[in-house]
């Protein structure tokens, strides 16, 4: 097989460069040719790309649904990764299917006027209480997470932005915890527990830790049935801790294995490789 492994072009750190090297040693050791494009190589290309797939490690939605509407198969697909990307429509996809907590997607303005009317932060703080979690749509690493203790520090976190956004219970039992799933081909493959004594994330990138954690089978399934309810090959899953059980907190297409690695030993693109040559087999 020769695929590609899409990126972005824009996107420049060492710490992505490590996952695409990871990933493509993980398809040249098996004896596939693999070629890392940028979203910049590709956005004038229309026809002529020769591969028998695609790794997709991006979020350019409009590329990818151009590069399947020319028969390539992506993993993931570009319906899925746009459900990822936009945490109201994964939450929207999801809804009454898993548990989740109870969130409200704020309504949606034009990036030059923002919110300019914001009583409906009060109508969210009604039905949700306080402290109240506000997300923006898109973000990773837990950037662009917030936690409001009062109305006035909701109302000022949406007055400073004219981003999408959505409004979370805040889950006190799980504050500065949250486990960390891996799935790959509807298998929970890795699972690590991730925390932080001095935020309410418990994302590494913030200053969290981790550490090997063995899911239970409740957790192992809502992970697996958030995979296949939105179409993912492979994607990180992350699920709060609360009174009334597991909850589903957040789901990532491109999710960074390097932790997970670190944490378990566990190579998430030796699998994702693997599940690859088992659909393409079927696929050509």
């Amino acid at each position: 097989m020769n695929g590609l492994l899409v990126v972005n072009g824009f996107l420049k750190s060492r710490k992505f460069d490590e996952i695409y090297g990871w990933l493509k040693e993980a398809f040249e050791n098996k004896g596939h040719g693999i070629k890392i494009c940028s979203n910049i190589e590709l956005s004038l290309i229309n026809n002529g790309i020769n591969a028998d797939f695609v790794i997709f490690w991006d979020k350019d939605i409009v590329l990818a649904r151009r590069l399947e509407a020319m028969g390539l198969r992506l993993f993931n697909s570009p319906a899925a990764i746009e459900l990822c990307d936009n945490k109201a429509l994964t939450y929207t996809a999801l809804l009454g299917k898993l548990p989740m907590p109870e969130t409200i997607a704020a309504p949606m303005t034009y990036r030059n006027i923002g919110y300019s009317d914001t009583a409906f932060v009060y109508d969210a703080i009604e039905i949700l209480g306080l402290p109240l979690v506000i997300k923006e749509c898109f973000g990773s690493f837990g950037a662009q997470v917030y936690l409001a203790e009062t109305a006035e520090q909701a109302e000022e976190i949406v007055k400073n932005t004219s981003e999408p956004l959505i409004f979370q219970e805040f889950i006190s039992e799980s504050r500065g915890r949250d486990i960390r799933l891996n799935v790959v081909g509807g298998e929970v493959i890795a699972s690590m527990l991730r925390y932080n004594c001095s935020d309410f994330r418990a994302n590494i990138t913030n200053g969290g830790k981790m550490q090997n954690y063995t899911p239970t089978s409740e957790e192992k399934d809502i992970a697996v049935k958030a995979c296949r309810e939105l179409g993912l090959d492979f994607g990180g899953v992350d699920i709060l801790f609360s009174e009334k059980g597991p909850l589903l907190c957040e789901v990532n297409s491109n999710a960074h294995f390097k932790n997970i690695y670190d944490c378990t030993g566990v190579n998430a693109a030796e699998y994702i490789c693997e599940y690859v040559e088992k659909c393409i087999k079927h696929y050509i």
